[in-house]
């Protein structure tokens, strides 16, 4: 008989629910007990009750449903406030959601012509289906780019001072 792997059960939503609910009715001195169970060391002394809650539901939240992927990490790592975050997490989804499936775009990269066919969920390009252009780019040039840009969908930001 073959083997079959079972992976993880599917995350109860109804659980998390009810622990989040737990962690609402919980006075400071109960969220800090349940940070130093949570994360193996003690909260900070000045965060607040509200910051404690916050920080615990969405560990929780993390743990049971997945956290961020690696690209939103490193968005929020690079930017200056959460609002930068934002506004740049916009203006790259808006490159490439105004962009009409059946777009053909291109690149030479090493003496050879690269073409991608935009879709309606994803790009097309070497007969298969990628997510994103920087997946594409990753796959032509060994090396992570930054998808719109390599394609020539974003400006180089222009430099200060002029010429």
């Amino acid at each position: 008989m073959p083997r079959v792997k079972v992976g993880p059960a599917p995350p109860d939503r109804k659980t998390l629910d009810v622990e989040i609910a737990r962690l609402r009715d919980l006075d400071v001195g109960a969220l800090r007990a349940r940070w130093q169970d949570v994360f193996r060391r003690q909260p900070p002394p000045y965060l607040p009750r509200h910051l404690l809650f916050r920080m615990l539901a969405y560990r929780l939240q993390a743990d049971h449903l997945g956290d961020l992927d690696g690209e939103s990490r490193r968005l929020l790592d690079s930017a200056v406030s959460p609002e930068a975050a934002g506004k740049r997490a916009v203006e790259g989804a808006r490159v490439t959601r105004d962009m009409s499936p059946g777009t053909m775009l291109g690149r030479e990269w090493n003496g050879r012509m690269h073409r991608v066919a935009v879709l309606a969920e994803g790009f097309a390009w070497n007969g298969k289906t990628y997510p994103s252009l920087s997946k594409i780019a990753l796959a032509i040039t060994g090396t992570r780019w930054n998808g719109p840009r390599f394609f020539g969908l974003r400006d180089k930001p222009a430099r200060e001072g002029g010429s």
